[in-house]
């Protein structure tokens, strides 16, 4: 038994592992995307669209946060109400972060969605329940954290001076590209989760994935700190 629990934990750090580079690069634009979003002045739905779901589906740390508000999260329709409250939230930053150019040190924004994984690794481990006696609200949570990791897309989106005629109808396709790359990559997700559900190792190893996750979100957290110290430019 405990040879298995050792390979598991192997196994996990090694994909964590895997996962790291691209976690913390998980706005990263590639070069082609970049200059489209400089060079674009006019109305680009399809194009928009299409980068908006390639952001989620390439967004680590949003989808870590994700899988951490679903794990314990067994019926369709509360899947549904959290998704909904995190689409919410990042919805509104999204849009009116960019629309109104309101400037976030991406650094510290992008600290603030690591610790979000932190604290959804945390909750899952009941460790709110264990340190205060109480549970905080976990839809107020998921509500204000989508709030924050909206403000981180439209952080990135910002580097680009993109603008012009159709900037409204653009960041709206942007957006719902972010929501269908978020379906489908949940979509997986619910799929192997509820595979991994049907055995016994589930709640087992429950608390070594969900520290896992939480080392994920620390990781994350460290760096972007560490960026924010440092400079861009150093």
């Amino acid at each position: 038994m405990h040879i298995a629990i050792s390979r598991y934990r192997q196994l996990i750090w090694l994909t964590l592992i895997s996962l790291l580079p691209a976690t913390l690069f998980a706005h990263g634009v590639d070069e082609s995307t970049q200059q489209f979003l400089i060079n674009n002045q006019g109305r680009a739905i399809v194009p928009f669209l299409y980068i908006g779901a390639k952001h989620m589906l390439t967004g680590y740390d949003h989808l870590l946060f994700l899988v951490g508000v679903i794990f314990f999260l067994y019926r369709i329709k509360d899947v549904l109400i959290y998704v909904s409250l995190f689409t919410l939230g990042h919805s509104l930053t999204l849009l009116y972060g960019v629309y109104n150019d309101i400037q976030v040190n991406a650094f510290l924004i992008d600290a603030i969605i690591g610790l979000s994984i932190v604290y959804k690794g945390f909750d899952n481990l009941g460790g709110f329940k264990r340190l205060t006696g109480s549970q905080p609200d976990t839809r107020a949570a998921v509500l204000i954290f989508g709030l924050f990791h909206g403000f981180g897309l439209a952080t990135k989106l910002q580097e680009f001076s993109f603008g012009g005629d159709g900037l409204l109808q653009n960041l709206i396709a942007f957006n719902i590209g972010v929501e269908v790359g978020q379906f489908i990559a949940l979509g997986f997700v619910l799929i192997m989760l509820s595979y991994w559900r049907r055995f016994d190792s589930y709640l087992r190893f429950s608390t070594v994935s969900n520290t896992l996750l939480m080392s994920g979100g620390i990781i994350l957290t460290l760096y972007q700190l560490t960026g924010y110290v440092i400079g861009p430019g150093a």
